[in-house]
């Protein structure tokens, strides 16, 4: 837990702006927006940046969503500067807290209120996910060993007793992400020059570490997900030489190997470097074809 000396805790009245990316898929949208409608905890704005939807989404929440704050990109940006968009915007406007959210998720009545009761000014809180149809937590963080290039799952180490409150991991997704103004203050907006879609979360985060602050697991906000509602998910359900070319090359390819050589240039300590570049090639390069 943080020391006691360190806490600026975030007050009832401070607004969240919650940044919502979105690019078609209006079902999982409009679902995102109605539990949103249904937080205990009001004192929200939500910002929906479309980049560039075909499917009437951008009509249907200016519609029907008329308190949401609807801003457009071009098309062709895809996750990271549509964020970054969101987030600018929310800066300008006088926000002292942001919180980056998927709109292929969902958020229990209470989501909201966990999120802001644990909330710190000096660390970044990310909600655990749980799988919509088995409410079971599918996600709660992890520690990544930068030598091996593997994470160690927090569910696999955490006894049950102690798997709420506020548990620190080494990087976060933006799903449920909540930030103080102080970090884009420190370190920016994410990197939308290097990770156009992937990656650029947990380069946020990591960065964000090594600026000072801290990066938690909060236990007690969870946030409900569709597991395979993923763009990578796709491409490993249905293997094919050219899905597996997908996975490793294109955009959202989760084993985008551009991406992970970025990513570990960027912040992978010099003397794990080669290490943590040989076991991610080979684990990507192969990983397709066993899962």
């Amino acid at each position: 837990m943080l020391p006691r000396t360190a806490i600026f805790r975030m007050l009832e009245t401070e607004i969240i702006y919650i940044i919502l990316p979105v690019f078609n898929r209006w079902h999982f949208t409009e679902a995102c927006l109605l539990s949103l409608e249904a937080q205990t905890d009001t004192n929200y704005k939500v910002v929906v940046v479309d980049d560039g939807s075909t499917d009437g989404t951008l009509q249907s929440i200016a519609r029907n969503y008329t308190a949401c704050k609807l801003l457009q990109t071009r098309g062709d940006v895809f996750w990271t500067e549509t964020v970054n968009v969101g987030i600018a915007w929310a800066l300008a406007d006088g926000a002292t807290w942001v919180m980056t959210l998927n709109n292929d998720t969902l958020c229990p009545p209470t989501f909201l209120a966990n999120m802001r009761r644990l909330a710190r000014r000096e660390i970044l809180t990310g909600a655990v996910a749980i799988e919509k149809d088995t409410e079971v937590v599918t996600y709660g963080g992890e520690l990544h060993n930068w030598w091996t290039n593997t994470n160690t799952n927090l569910l696999d180490i955490l006894p049950a007793r102690a798997q709420n409150g506020l548990q620190e991991v080494s990087h976060f997704p933006g799903r449920g992400l909540l930030i103080h103004k102080d970090v884009f203050a420190k370190v920016g907006l994410f990197d939308a020059r290097n990770f156009p879609h992937y990656y650029a979360d947990y380069d946020f985060t990591v960065m964000s570490k090594r600026a000072g602050f801290r990066v938690f697991a909060n236990y007690d906000a969870r946030l409900i997900t569709y597991p395979e509602a993923s763009g990578d998910k796709a491409l490993r359900k249905k293997k094919s030489w050219d899905n597996y070319k997908s996975h490793l090359f294109g955009i959202r390819g989760g084993g985008n190997l551009v991406n992970f050589t970025r990513f570990a240039l960027k912040n992978c300590p010099w003397y794990a470097l080669p290490s943590h570049l040989a076991l991610g090639y080979a684990r990507r390069l192969l990983g397709y074809w066993a899962k």
